[in-house]
């Protein structure tokens, strides 16, 4: 920006700097500037003690902003003031996804042309950026604004629809179950309106013991995206919220835009808690229904998948109690069957039969075992007599029984040769029916042979 010689060259009121005089009670005059000060040339060069006036910065913030040329911008009409006989009208343009607003002007023979407009329109508009010095106001004056035809905003919601179908946005496997039987519903809904009754007096007929949390917002026109918006965020971070429906009637489709808005569509998809659409008849699908967890066709179609029908449950409770009573009845008919087959058994009637059927098998065992032993002792006690008269035959005995004898000496040995013994020697001769103590009288070393 370059600054003009009459904005830096002109003067300014007071003396030069702390120049002042002094006030009453020790206080010192306000300074002013010294009128012969070079102004900078640049915001950049400004200093504090070469500071610039403000009428120089309102002329460069307009020299700038006019330098823009003129574009197009599209938004929503959120306030539209037109006085009869005026040449002016004015109206505020609000973004149709953020909360961000600005304020337009139009002369009035320019607005007609556009045709019937009215608060909630949805416009593009030939803009101008505008600063006004005196008052540091910016505004855009428009040379031109049309109201965006249904045909057009249908198509640019299909076009959103298969961008965000490309992000996944609208897959089965990000949608989550809703819970059986929810505690707590939220429920976002139009200021008194059917669906709320729909959905409030459809689900506690089904369910009596339900409870919702109820938000009442604008459902249609410039507010109905921040409402909901906000509403969705609060019931979503409840703990005690188990799912939440969003539902209005039906209506055009331009009161149904906001709910294909794709801030709204996103936040849907973010959200932790369960999402019940329930947005105009079964032919609206804006696309808040494609994002959201289940698709209800209508409020009482929510009503009815949000939770069971209390008398449904106790019929399918009531037909399971009697099909496990049933199935206890015939388990114990089969176990008291067999328990008779068994108690009619030979051994179970008559268990002492098995007794004596044992004691007799016992004494035949007994008996045999007595039969084996005796032929065992026969067989063993022949055998010792014959080891017996063998062991007589060849004991010592016997042979002193047909006339021998044992000499032994004195010192118990057996006298077995002459030379064993000497005269005058007492020995003792054992005989088989006792023993002889003898002296040796005479020795005889003669050997005399006889048959025995």
């Amino acid at each position: 920006m370059h600054n003009d010689s009459s904005s830096s060259t002109s003067p300014l009121r007071g003396n030069g700097r702390g120049g002042g005089d002094a006030l009453p009670g020790g206080d010192v005059s306000v300074p002013t500037m010294d009128p012969r000060r070079e102004l900078a040339g640049k915001a950049a060069e400004t200093t504090r003690d070469n500071p610039w006036p403000v009428r120089v910065l309102s002329t460069k913030i307009a020299e700038y902003i006019d330098r823009m040329v003129p574009l197009w911008i599209e938004g929503q009409v959120v306030q539209l003031n037109k006085r009869p006989g005026a040449g002016m009208a004015f109206l505020t343009l609000r973004d149709t996804e953020q909360d961000v607003s600005l304020p337009v002007s139009i002369f009035a023979r320019n607005l007609a042309s556009a045709g019937p407009l009215s608060e909630g329109a949805h416009v593009v508009a030939q803009v101008k950026p505008t600063f006004w010095t005196k008052r540091g106001s910016f505004q855009l004056q428009a040379s031109e604004v049309s109201q965006v035809g249904v045909g057009e905003l249908l198509a640019r919601i299909e076009q959103l629809k298969a961008q965000l179908a490309g992000e996944g946005l609208f897959d089965s496997d990000r949608k989550k179950p809703l819970p059986f039987l929810p505690h707590r519903v939220g429920l976002i809904c139009g200021r008194a309106s059917e669906a709320m009754h729909d959905v409030l007096v459809n689900a506690q007929a089904r369910w009596p013991a339900v409870q919702f949390e109820v938000r009442e917002v604008a459902v249609q026109g410039v507010n109905a995206v921040p409402q909901v918006t906000t509403a969705l965020r609060e019931l979503d971070a409840r703990e005690d919220i188990d799912v939440i429906v969003i539902t209005r009637g039906g209506g055009a489709v331009e009161d149904l835009l906001p709910f294909s808005n794709e801030a709204l569509v996103r936040e849907v998809a973010g959200a932790r808690t369960p999402i019940v659409s329930a947005i105009g008849h079964e032919r609206d699908t804006p696309l808040l229904d494609l994002v959201a967890d289940v698709r209800a066709s209508t409020p009482t179609d929510a009503a009815k998948r949000i939770v069971p029908m209390v008398a449904e449950e106790q019929a399918l409770v009531d037909q399971a109690v009697s099909r496990i009573r049933g199935a206890l009845t015939a388990w114990v008919e089969r176990e008291e069957a067999g328990l008779a087959s068994v108690r009619s058994r030979p051994s179970v009637a008559n268990p002492e039969r098995a007794l004596d059927v044992a004691g007799e098998q016992l004494g035949q065992v007994v008996a045999r075992s007595h039969h084996a032993l005796d032929r065992v002792l026969l067989r063993r006690s022949a055998e010792l007599s014959q080891l017996r008269a063998q062991v007589t035959a060849l004991s010592p005995a016997a042979t002193l029984a047909r006339g021998y004898a044992i000499v032994q000496g004195g010192d118990g040995g057996v006298v077995r040769s002459t030379q064993d013994a000497s005269v005058n020697d007492s020995v003792q001769v054992r005989l088989s029916d006792g023993s002889l103590t003898v002296t040796v009288t005479a020795v005889d070393s003669a050997v005399h042979q006889g048959a025995e």
